[in-house]
């Protein structure tokens, strides 16, 4: 069960994106259950030894949500609120996130329940170890493929390969991707969340009749993908007026460096403090006049009370889900133009595929070509977006996305023979 309240529930907001395109295109019945509800998950308790030689056990899980596209592919993340309803939620956006995109894979999602801040890091190579024991039997290059997800990144990625590597006897680095290039990790991969995220905003831009060069942006969020939005951001010529991570938010209208912001948080833990006009909190950074705002955080952070207060013309979902249901009927009615999660952000999973695909050719590519067949993919489905968007008269580009994406696991589900 989920720990959260049912309107804060990020799977109950993942079935009613679902309803609300199936609504469209006159899904019924069990098909449509099968396209609201995860396959399998696994869930499991890892007894690991501390430091101290005490004992710890920690609650892990693993859903695969649909699979008719080809293998479950997903990120692990670590946090302490993962839950059973999160990952759920997760697996479910990253299928249709797959889908949209138009790559063939499936939607998968995994985490453990901890900070990874109490504890050492031979402790979290334990623990790591300990989780790809329980995952062995389900993943491998064919059936599920994880990746980095917040608070994991190469390291884990590595530690995980090599565990499958070892109990299966073989060698396999498209089991997981998100590795070290040395490992067999692709070129572009670390940026490639942000990169998205900026390029379906520029596309959104130029959709609007407008330039993102001289556009304002705001990031809440400042880990991996939001600084990486806000650098490429500023290199198209944007101008970032304001970023936030947990601890608060720094705002200069007269733009920030983002690479200068970035070297501030990696020596002080945060971007508070930075030599900026002045502080803001997080909900202030939501609610400022600005052209695009990237929210790169957790999910729910932008209700419906915060969506009446929003003012900026563009967001570009780079976090999954940071928009409740409600917060987006709001956002609607203002004719604020969205681009979801599913292609905004599905940058890191191109690019996980693209990994893929050279680990199981052992072939691989250029960063040049890696980014220029991400951008390539981005354009061509953002448009194809807002053809869906236009030509049946949708509410939203979210909707828009979902029905793209649903026809499209249905037509690999029909010709798979999973309906009869």
């Amino acid at each position: 069960m989920s720990n959260m309240p049912e309107d804060a529930n990020p799977f109950k907001s993942l079935q009613e994106q679902i309803d609300e395109a199936a609504g469209y295109l006159d899904v019924e019945g069990g098909m449509l259950e099968r396209l609201k509800n995860p396959e399998r998950i696994l869930e499991t308790n890892l007894s690991v030894e501390m430091d101290d030689g005490s004992i710890e056990v920690f609650r892990a899980y693993r859903s695969q949500f649909n699979g008719d596209r080809g293998p479950y592919k997903g990120g692990i993340r670590y946090h302490p609120g993962v839950d059973r309803d999160e990952v759920k939620a997760l697996s479910g956006w990253m299928t249709y996130k797959t889908a949209t995109a138009g790559i063939p894979l499936g939607g998968g999602k995994g985490g453990i329940v901890i900070d990874p801040d109490d504890y050492s890091d031979s402790e979290l190579e334990r623990i790591t170890r300990a989780f790809a024991k329980e995952l062995t039997p389900l993943i491998g290059e064919d059936r599920d493929v994880p990746a980095p997800d917040v608070n994991t990144g190469q390291r884990e990625m590595n530690w995980i390969k090599d565990t499958y590597e070892t109990l299966e006897n073989t060698t396999e680095p498209g089991v997981i991707t998100g590795k070290g290039i040395a490992s067999g990790g692709s070129e572009g991969r670390v940026e490639a969340t942000g990169r998205s995220t900026v390029l379906a905003a520029r596309e959104a831009f130029d959709y609007l009749d407008k330039d993102i060069k001289g556009a304002t942006v705001a990031v809440q969020g400042y880990g991996n993908a939001g600084w990486i939005t806000a650098n490429l951001a500023n290199e198209m010529g944007a101008n970032v007026v304001a970023v936030s991570d947990s601890s608060g938010g720094i705002y200069d209208p007269n733009g920030l460096d983002p690479l200068s912001v970035r070297e501030y948080k990696r020596e002080n833990g945060s971007v508070v403090g930075h030599d900026a006009v002045k502080e803001i909190s997080n909900e202030d950074l939501l609610t400022l006049d600005v052209d695009l705002l990237v929210p790169a955080a957790l999910e729910n952070a932008i209700d419906e009370e915060i969506a009446q207060r929003i003012e900026a013309d563009v967001i570009s979902e780079a976090a999954n889900g940071p928009i409740t249901p409600d917060g987006d009927d709001v956002l609607q009615e203002k004719n604020v133009v969205v681009i979801p999660d599913i292609l905004a952000n599905a940058g890191g999973v191109t690019v996980s595929y693209f990994e893929w695909v050279q680990n199981r050719q052992r072939f691989y590519w250029t960063e040049e070509r890696v980014n220029d067949e991400l951008e390539s993919i981005i354009v061509e489905q953002f448009w194809n977006l807002v053809d869906a968007y236009e030509e049946h008269d949708l509410p939203s580009l979210r909707v828009a996305a979902y029905t793209v994406a649903i026809q499209r696991v249905l037509q690999s589900a029909d010709q798979s023979g999973v309906w009869p």
